[in-house]
């Protein structure tokens, strides 16, 4: 057989040869603009051109600061594909760790987005290794600013060689991007991408039984594109032609229930808070979203109440996934077996609701002290995954990591595996709450309280207890209209008849909001911190 590598720079090309009329729709800060994928691969090429003559060269770290729009598209394979790496920058890290993993990755040239810059601006003193600052904008016209040397994007661009050639010479094991976890303990850690392993990511995202990614789609990744690649849909939408909707800059639910609408998106992705926070206003306003085939949710795990809306009242089907920064990501997604197409609808929200199938291409095992636990969807172990796009490292980490065991990365995601081969996590192995003993799932009773009308979101902690060692409770945010009118009583009654009485939280207390990530995690520690004097003065 032939010996060709695989490259990012056959995904990009491919669009450019055989979908250059397709577009990327691409929001920025003066609206929307309709690219075709010609044109997209001629600034990609003067974009490698553009960063060559302002130092770029093999093996270098790019870092890019910015948004969901078709300039970070560009950078996503202009960088990679002359040999450097691109380093998507989480834009809502703290100072301390922006400038941490800037610094840690030794980013030689920053692309930050114009309204980003202050944020950058800040700890430009702190920056040890960074060159040159490109501002992306819409404007060639430089804003004014303390970065130091500067560049415009587009006038770079301008100066750059839209035929400029891209290296089909690399090797595919070589490094092509690279992210840092969003790091809920310590520094985040980095992950670097191999161009063979994005390609073998990007094809598997076009089965299917995974995402099915093809060319007739329009798919709209909201699911930022600093964070794991945004799930691979950008590098899987160019190469198999789909049309892109990038939704810019500071969208809100009802911009994006807009851009579905008009745009006729087929495909969406995006972490659980997300469409929460769109099933509110398409309950409050009639948007059309018929269009769409397909939402993917991960990051967390999604209530069954979220699934049933989408499926049972707007008829689209709700996919939940799971992956990790370490996994490029996607690991396993809820794709429903041919042997389940006479299900009713509870039995199908209850499979969209489990971490899913192992996509072809990654093993897992779930083991416990015991070893690889057996399928019957109770006993508990820890996922531990491998396969040709999981990382074996984190980047410049001078001691082996304990997540990384004999060829398996342990993943640190407690999990139980149905007679079926569906997976389910039950909770973090940090987030696990041990009662006399015997393990509580957060998980669980989180999706519990969910599934009620009232409840808009909920976040189960475990805090010390003098008897029980620990015990859960639950903190709640309400809906709109439902304060002063459920107690916390009614929730654990609730709660009640679900699960054992052991499992049901000795309280539940109500808050106007639960911390989260700068990925839209729930943030436990956080609660923790805030909560564990409140309910040790109520024992």
């Amino acid at each position: 057989m032939m010996n060709t590598p695989l490259l990012l720079s056959s995904l990009i090309e491919r669009a450019e040869r055989y979908f250059p009329r397709k577009l990327v729709v691409s929001r920025t800060h003066t609206g929307i603009q309709r690219i075709p994928y010609a044109e997209i691969a001629k600034r990609t090429r003067r974009l490698a051109s553009a960063l060559e003559k302002l130092g770029m060269k093999k093996g270098d770290r790019i870092g890019s600061f910015a948004w969901n729009h078709h300039r970070h598209l560009e950078a996503y394979f202009a960088v990679p594909c002359r040999g450097a790496v691109l380093h998507m920058v989480n834009i809502r890290l703290s100072e301390d760790h922006l400038a941490y993993v800037i610094n840690h990755a030794e980013d030689k040239i920053l692309l930050v987005d114009v309204d980003l810059v202050p944020l950058i601006e800040k700890i430009r003193d702190r920056l040890k290794t960074v060159e040159h600052f490109v501002i992306m904008s819409d404007s060639k016209t430089l804003p004014e600013t303390t970065l130091y040397p500067v560049s415009s994007y587009e006038a770079i661009l301008n100066e750059g060689d839209e035929d400029y050639p891209f290296l089909h010479g690399l090797d595919e094991n070589a490094p092509a991007a690279m992210c840092y976890t969003s790091a809920t303990t310590g520094y985040p850690k980095g992950v670097v991408y191999s161009h063979r392993g994005l390609y073998l990511h990007s094809m598997a995202l076009g089965l299917a039984d995974n995402l099915g990614v093809c060319e007739q789609d329009v798919a709209m990744p909201v699911v930022p594109m600093f964070h794991v690649n945004a799930w691979g849909l950008p590098y899987a939408a160019a190469w198999f032609g789909a049309t892109q909707v990038l939704p810019g800059p500071s969208f809100t639910p009802e911009l994006l229930a807009g851009l579905i609408e008009k745009e006729k998106v087929t495909i969406t992705a995006g972490v659980p808070t997300i469409w929460i926070g769109m099933l509110k206003v398409l309950q409050e306003k009639q948007y059309d979203i018929s269009s769409l085939r397909l939402i993917v949710s991960g990051g967390a795990a999604s209530p069954k109440g979220l699934i049933r809306a989408y499926e049972e009242t707007y008829k689209v089907p709700f996919m939940t996934g799971y992956g990790m920064t370490e996994t490029s990501p996607i690991v396993s997604v809820a794709s429903l077996k041919s042997s389940m197409k006479d299900d009713t609808l509870d039995q199908i929200i209850e499979t969209r609701g489990k971490t899913g199938l192992p996509v072809p291409g990654v093993e897992v095992k779930v083991v416990n002290e015991k070893g690889e636990v057996p399928w019957d969807g109770k006993t508990m172990g820890e996922l531990t995954v491998r396969g040709p796009w999981i990382a074996d490292e984190y980047y410049r980490d001078n001691s082996r990591h304990e997540a990384f065991k004999n060829g398996w990365l342990f993943t640190g995601d407690i999990a139980v595996i149905d007679e079926e081969g569906y997976l389910k996590i039950t909770d973090r192995t940090k987030d696990l709450i041990k009662s006399g003993g015997e393990w509580i799932s957060s998980v669980e009773l989180e999706n519990a309280l969910m599934s009620h009308e009232a409840v808009f979101e909920a976040a189960v902690i475990a805090v010390p207890h003098p008897l029980w060692q620990e015990r859960p409770l639950g903190c709640v945010v309400l809906k709109n209209g439902y304060e002063n009118k459920v107690t916390a009583q009614v929730l654990k009654d609730y709660l009640k008849k679900q699960f054992a009485s052991w499992w049901i939280p000795d309280d539940i207390i109500f808050v106007k909001e639960i911390p989260k990530t700068s990925v839209g995690k729930f943030l436990k520690r956080a609660l923790r911190e805030q909560l564990q004097n409140h309910y040790a003065s109520a024992q």
